[in-house]
C-alpha cells in the first residue's frame, strides 16, 4: 500500500537536493574518488573500493556534477522513506510519519553528509536500515529481516569502514534487555556470515598493503582539532537543529518511558555507546550523524502520543523547517560564494573547527573543498605548458595532498599534463605512474628543501584563488631541473598517510 506521507516528503527530499546538485564544482573527496574509481581495485590506503566505483562510472557519464550525485540524492531521499516506515514499525501513524520523515529531510548535518558523494553519504540510510531490520525481527519475528541486515552490513563496509562501531554497540544495546534473544537466531549468523564475505576482498586488500587504514586512522590526531564533550554535545543540537532535539532526545528517553517503545531500548544504549567512543575518540560532529535517524522515528512516535493536536504538531514543524531554512545555506551550495561569506557574517553564523587546517577558511571547508580547483589546474598547466615540448616530456607533476592531485587528473586533459604524483594515501601506492622523470613541477607550501634535490630551480609563481581553503593558496609551483637522486629513489620519504 502506498504511504502518501513518505512518497511527498521523499520526492520533496530529492527535487530539493537535485537543485542545488550543479551549484558549485565537484568537492575534493569526489575529485579523488573518481580518479580511484578510474583504477578499480578492491580496495584503497583510505577507504573500500564501492563509493569511487560509483563516483567513476556516475561522473563517466556527462562530467557534470549533478550526474555525479545522483546516488547521494538518492540517498537522501531513500533515508526519508525508510526513517517514516521505522517509525510506522514502532507504532506510529501520519502525525509520527511526517515528525519522523521532515526530521531526517531537515536535519542540516543529514542534508551536508548527502550533499555530495562521499563514504559517508550513505552512512545514514545504512545504518538506519541495520537498526530497522533488527527492529523488524524483534517485533514481527522476521528471520529474514535478519539476512537483509548481513547484506546491508556487507554494503555498508564496502563503502565506509564505520559501521563495526555501530554494529558493537547495537550488538550491546541487545544484550541490555530481553530482545537479545534474536542473537541466538540462525539467520542472524548466517546475516554476519554474508557480511563478512561481502567485505572480505576490501580487508584482503589492506592486508596486502600494511593496513594503511589503520595507520591512517592513528595519524588522523594529529589532523583533528580535539573538541572537549560539553562542546561536542552542544555542537550536535545544533548541527541537527535545535528544535528538532526534542524528537531525538524523546527517542533516546521514550523506550524508558513508554510501554509499546520498550523493543527499541536497545537503539537508545547503541546510541550512548557510539556517542561515547566517538567523543572519547576525538572524532568529528558528523561522525555521529548516522546514529540520529533511528532516534527521530522512535521519538516520533513518542511526539505523535504526546502532543495530540495535528495543528499544533504542524506548527512546530513548520518553525523546525523555517530554522533549518536559515541554517542550510552552510550545508548546501545554495548561495553563491560572496553571499555565503556576507550571509554568514551577518547572522554571526560560525561551524564547529573540524581540522587544524580548518583556520583561515572564508567559508566553511566543505564548501571552500567545492572551489577553486580550475583556477588552481590553469595555474599549474599554465606552467607546465610553458616548458618546451622536449622538457616536458621528461617532468613529472608532484603535488602535496591526493585533492590537487585529483583535481588535475580530472581537469587537465586540456594541458596534456601527464598523470600526477602524490605521496598522500592512494596516490602513494599508484607510485611513479609509469613515469622516469628527470625533472619535476613541484606544487607545495613548503620549497626550502626542494634546493639540494635539483640541479636549478625555477619559480613560476603561487597559487591562488579568492575562496579556496586556505591552505591551497599561496604553495608555490616551482620547477625543479636535474632531480637528483632519482624520483624514485626519494619516493619512499613521499608516503603521508593522513
Amino acid at each position: 500500500m502506498r504511504d502518501r506521507v513518505a512518497t511527498i516528503l521523499t520526492a520533496a527530499t530529492a527535487a530539493f537536493h537535485l537543485a542545488f546538485a550543479n551549484r558549485y564544482d565537484v568537492f575534493r573527496d569526489e575529485l579523488y574518488f573518481i580518479v580511484c574509481g578510474r583504477h578499480p581495485a578492491f580496495g584503497y590506503a583510505d577507504q573500500p573500493p564501492l563509493v569511487p566505483l560509483l563516483a567513476a562510472a556516475f561522473y563517466g557519464i556527462g562530467a557534470q556534477a549533478w550526474v555525479l550525485r545522483l546516488p547521494a540524492v538518492f540517498a537522501a531521499a531513500a533515508l526519508v522513506w525508510l526513517t517514516i516506515a521505522f517509525a510506522r514499525l514502532l507504532g506510529g501513524g501520519n502525525g509520527a510519519a511526517w515528525i519522523a520523515g521532515l526530521a531526517a529531510a531537515i536535519a542540516p548535518i543529514l542534508i551536508g553528509l548527502t550533499a555530495t558523494l562521499n563514504t559517508t553519504t550513505f552512512e545514514p540510510l545504512l545504518w538506519t536500515l541495520v537498526a530497522y531490520l533488527l527492529t523488524r525481527c524483534i517485533l514481527l519475528d522476521d528471520r529474514r529481516a535478519l539476512l537483509w541486515a548481513g547484506l546491508a552490513a556487507g554494503i555498508a563496509m564496502e563503502m565506509k569502514y564505520a559501521l563495526p562501531l555501530w554494529l558493537g554497540a547495537l550488538a550491546l544495546g541487545l544484550l541490555c534487555f530481553p530482545e537479545r534473544r534474536i542473537l541466538a537466531r540462525r539467520e542472524l549468523w548466517i546475516g554476519v556470515a554474508l557480511a563478512a564475505l561481502i567485505a572480505l576482498p576490501s580487508v584482503i586488500w589492506q592486508s596486502l598493503n600494511g593496513w594503511p587504514f589503520i595507520q591512517l586512522v592513528h595519524n588522523a590526531s594529529y589532523k583533528d582539532a580535539a573538541v572537549a564533550p560539553l562542546a561536542f554535545a552542544v555542537n550536535q543540537i545544533f548541527v541537527l537543529n535545535p528544535l528538532l532535539a526534542p524528537v531525538w532526545i524523546g527517542g533516546l528517553i521514550a523506550p524508558f518511558t513508554i510501554r509499546e517503545l520498550r523493543s527499541a531500548r536497545f537503539l537508545s544504549i547503541a546510541y550512548l555507546i557510539t556517542a561515547v567512543a566517538i567523543v572519547a575518540g576525538h572524532g568529528k560532529d558528523y561522525y555521529l550523524a548516522p546514529a540520529y535517524p533511528s532516534l527521530f522515528a522512535a521519538g516520533a512516535v513518542a511526539g505523535e502520543r504526546i502532543v495530540r493536536s495535528a495543528a499544533a504538531r504542524a506548527g512546530y514543524l513548520a518553525l523546525a523547517t523555517a530554522l533549518s531554512a536559515v541554517i542550510a545555506p552552510l550545508t548546501l551550495p545554495i548561495l553563491a560564494p560572496a553571499s555565503l561569506i556576507a550571509y554568514v557574517k551577518t547572522l554571526h553564523l560560525s561551524v564547529q573547527q573540524q581540522e587544524r587546517n580548518d583556520q583561515g577558511d572564508l567559508l566553511p571547508a566543505w564548501m571552500a573543498d567545492m572551489l577553486g580547483w580550475h583556477d588552481f589546474v590553469r595555474e599549474v598547466g599554465s606552467a607546465y605548458a610553458s616548458l618546451s615540448p622536449a622538457e616536458r616530456a621528461t617532468t613529472a607533476i608532484l603535488v602535496t595532498n591526493y585533492g590537487d592531485a585529483a583535481a588535475l587528473d580530472v581537469y587537465g586533459g586540456e594541458y596534456g599534463l601527464p598523470p600526477v604524483l602524490s605521496g598522500h594515501n592512494q596516490y602513494y601506492y599508484w607510485g611513479l605512474r609509469g613515469q622516469n622523470p628527470q625533472n619535476v613541477l613541484d606544487v607545495d607550501s613548503d620549497t626550502r628543501g626542494l634546493a639540494e634535490h635539483c640541479a636549478q630551480v625555477k619559480i613560476f609563481g603561487m597559487t591562488a584563488s579568492p575562496y579556496a581553503r586556505s591552505f591551497e593558496n599561496g604553495q608555490t609551483i616551482a620547477l625543479c631541473r636535474g632531480v637528483h637522486p632519482s624520483l624514485e629513489k626519494l619516493w619512499p620519504a613521499q608516503k603521508k598517510l593522513i
